[in-house]
């Protein structure tokens, strides 16, 4: 098994036994990605040279006797929507081809405290609006699974990097599934905490009340440790939680005895993918088959819930994105007087995806329809939280699948309600605020991968954890590589 296809923690113990080297590791991954990034394009921008020497200083602190962090000398990639000091930040967008920030988000300097290896920024949808990746402004992101199709967005860069072994680890954001749908359809494991559990100070904001940072991983323990490393308070973020943040990797119990668990019956949806409901249904069954309870429960408002968020979040955006004037920062295209030059810009530096979602949020925020629209959604978005509240006094964790299909062929959602519609069991949980994981849990007849995902209260991460980790340690998907490269 080459370098590249081992998890973090592998190769975080094999660094501290000086099986290996940092810069070793690097190169191989760097190897990895001369082989298969032409097919991928996970990546906007690498960061190779900065890379090794960051992996140099690591190797020199390990031949120290020094004891390095959990991430230290391993390799990762990071979603272009996350501010780099001094390295070229995007959002997969035109209007930022060329903004270089002049700080980190509070993420990258928590995972330079941890001396991590970053090898680049990866591709995302625009603005992070898009679940395929095919919005990115500069290329589509290929799924490493089979390269004709999506791998889901808007983290698709991050997920399809770490199946593709070009990183070992990656940093998404989740809107409304971008985190856990590309890694239903990549095939990896796919965190998303609580609202507030990860700060947001530095990521380039798309819906403020729904935006939340996490990890893509090969396994739930990587993730479990990247936890460690990103979750916590942050003076710079209003937003972010004040609750104390345990050690994620002691909820790795292989234990489910006892759980209980909900299963809404508003999410096995008419349409459903057939090997996408067979696999769930079966990893349902399995994860009963280890001592856990499984009962029938209802979110009756979730019908509501794709509707409500794609009334929420762009009214957000469209207020997030009015900072995006040709003014202050960013592309500028000249014209006649200021309106004329605002107009020009934003027309030829957005792409079609963020106008849209723009406009709608005008619509929604415009004088006569605030209350019957935008106002009515926030409501239905309180009445779905309640479902998700009375819901848990009765189970501990709810699971359902990722995405109601494994990933789709480049170009085939030509409709854009028909890939809203894909969100429809990822978009409740960042309404409601809580935190959900996606695990491998299976393939389609065709050897595309299939995500379960798993809810849980308000800052329970523990439990999804507890819970995704005892699944995973009974079955061998995720130690499955895309067979792109001539993996098999």
């Amino acid at each position: 098994m080459s370098l590249y296809e081992k998890p973090a923690h592998v190769l975080h113990d094999m660094l501290m036994h000086k099986e290996i080297s940092a810069h070793e590791l690097t190169e191989d991954v760097c190897a990895r990605m001369d082989a298969v990034e032409g097919e991928v394009g996970a990546y906007l921008l690498e960061m190779r040279a900065a890379a090794l020497g960051e992996a140099d200083r690591v190797d020199a602190k390990i031949a120290a006797g020094e004891k390095i962090p959990f991430l230290a000398g391993i390799p990762g990639a990071v979603k272009d929507n996350i501010c780099t000091k001094g390295v070229r930040t995007t959002a997969g967008s035109k209007i930022l081809e060329n903004f270089v920030p002049p700080y980190d988000a509070t993420v990258m300097t928590k995972l330079h405290d941890a001396d991590a290896v970053i090898l680049g920024k990866a591709n995302l949808d625009e603005f992070a609006m898009g679940g395929s990746t095919e919005n990115s402004a500069y290329h589509p992101t290929h799924n490493p699974w089979d390269v004709e199709r999506v791998p889901g967005g808007s983290s698709g860069g991050s997920a399809a990097a770490v199946a593709a072994g070009t990183a070992i680890w990656a940093l998404g954001s989740d809107t409304g599934g971008s985190i856990r749908q590309p890694a239903s359809f990549c095939g990896v494991v796919g965190l998303k905490p609580t609202y507030g559990r990860v700060s947001r100070y530095g990521l380039m904001a798309y819906a403020s009340s729904l935006d939340q940072i996490g990890p893509l991983t090969r396994d739930v323990t990587d993730a479990a440790h990247i936890m460690n490393i990103i979750a916590g308070h942050d003076v710079m973020d209003s937003t972010a939680s004040k609750a104390n943040v345990p050690d994620y990797t002691k909820a790795l119990q292989n234990n489910v005895k006892g759980l209980k668990i909900g299963l809404p019956k508003e999410y096995f949806i008419s349409g459903m993918d057939s090997d996408v409901e067979a696999s769930v249904r079966k990893a349902i069954a399995d994860v009963e088959a280890m001592g856990a309870e499984v009962k029938e429960i209802s979110l009756p408002h979730t019908d509501y819930a794709v509707s409500t968020y794609y009334l929420i979040a762009p009214a957000e955006a469209a207020t997030n994105l009015e900072r995006y004037d040709g003014v202050s920062y960013g592309a500028r295209v000249d014209g006649e007087d200021l309106v004329d030059m605002m107009t020009r810009t934003r027309t030829e530096k957005f792409g079609a995806e963020v106008k849209r979602r723009i406009l709608i949020g005008n619509y929604a925020l415009s004088a006569g329809y605030y209350d019957a629209y935008y106002l009515k959604a926030l409501k239905v978005r309180t009445l779905i939280q309640q479902d998700f509240m009375r819901a848990f006094e009765d189970v501990d964790v709810i699971m359902t699948p990722t995405a109601p299909t494994p990933a789709y062929k480049i170009g085939e959602m030509t409709s854009p309600l028909q890939m809203y519609l894909q969100d429809i069991s990822t978009v409740p949980v960042n309404l409601a605020g809580l935190p959900g994981i996606s695990v491998p849990c299976g393939f389609t007849s065709s050897g595309l991968p299939i995500g379960l995902q798993i809810i849980g209260r308000p800052l329970a991460e523990e439990v999804i954890l507890r819970v995704a980790y005892a699944y995973e340690q009974a079955h061998d998907f995720h130690t499955k590589m895309a067979p792109i490269g001539g993996r098999a």
